[in-house]
């Protein structure tokens, strides 16, 4: 079987609304005047791992529902700009949209607007089947869609990814993306106990690696029954926003994967990639590139070896 695409994106595409506040949470007011502007750009999860994977020259193709109107418009022009292959599933509820408050240290609040998905939503197996199985890697989005395409994905036999986001460990709608993928990523915000979680995941799954994410410090990294942490890698550029930065990590992890490197420097690539992420603003889709990404690795290695690596 040929397997051509490096990575099938599968669910999260969108579109969000980026307001920049004040502060977080932001108080009771009758009215806020936002002098940076109020902007709507595509971009959601799976959108961004697309555009990561894309930028890091990963043969990428994306797969969810769109609408016919307006947001539906802005998804499809960022994926054809990026030349990212994208596969529109009609949804006559509309495009799935969001609303980001970004405070000023980064962090975000995210509202989404579930109206324009629905439980009973199914994937074409016609069209799923046939992607997934030219599909080295099945990165899965949790939604409702894509929780009814486990069972069809693990017939196909690529290795499948998913991101549980600020999942608690405890949360029943998580466990099945969880234990149905070959690697698994999440945000470590909501754990108690991040080693207990990683690894009652990869005991009762699938799961080869498993990774935990903590923002500035750093990320936890499950592989080869040894649990270790990931450094954080010093943004190179100002902190403007954190909206992003799990869906590039696992973008480069995964870039790291397919080409053959082991799960230390997957992590090392995905910890530099969510840096970068760091530095771009919400109102923008961009991603780092593969030389990028290679030559900041290198130096940090290096650095590594000689004892002058700092945070």
């Amino acid at each position: 079987m040929s397997r051509d695409i490096d990575v099938l994106v599968l669910g999260g595409a969108g579109v969000d609304t980026v307001v920049y506040v004040p502060e977080l949470p932001l108080p009771y007011a009758d009215s806020y005047m936002i002098d940076s502007g109020i902007r709507t750009r595509a971009g959601q999860t799976g959108d961004f791992v697309a555009v990561g994977l894309g930028a890091l020259g990963m043969n990428t193709h994306h797969l969810d529902f769109l609408g016919d109107d307006p947001e539906g418009d802005l998804v499809r022009a960022l994926h054809r700009d990026r030349g990212i292959a994208l596969t529109a599933v009609p949804q006559p509820a509309g495009t799935k949209r969001a609303v980001n408050l970004v405070g000023p240290d980064g962090r975000r609040l995210s509202l989404y607007d579930t109206s324009r998905a629905h439980a009973d939503d199914r994937l074409p197996a016609d069209v799923l089947r046939p992607l997934a199985e030219a599909a080295r890697n099945v990165h899965v989005s949790i939604t409702h869609p894509c929780a009814h395409a486990l069972p069809l994905l693990r017939e196909t036999g690529a290795a499948l990814s998913t991101d549980l986001h600020d999942w608690d460990g405890q949360n029943p709608y998580h466990e099945e993306f969880a234990l149905a993928a070959d690697v698994v990523f999440l945000s470590a915000a909501a754990l108690t106990d991040p080693e207990r979680t990683l690894r009652d995941i990869a005991a009762r799954g699938r799961a080869e690696e498993v990774v935990a994410t903590a923002g500035a410090e750093g990320a936890y990294l499950l592989a080869d029954d040894g649990f270790t942490h990931v450094p954080p890698v010093t943004p190179p550029a100002p902190v403007i926003d954190s909206n992003g930065a799990g869906d590039a990590f696992a973008a480069a992890y995964l870039f790291g994967r397919l080409t053959g490197e082991p799960p230390h420097r997957c992590a090392l690539y995905g910890a530099v990639a969510g840096a970068h992420a760091c530095t771009v603003p919400s109102t923008q889709t961009d991603a780092i590139t593969g030389d990028a990404l290679l030559t900041r690795a290198a130096a940090l290695l290096k650095e590594e070896e000689t004892g002058t690596r700092t945070r």
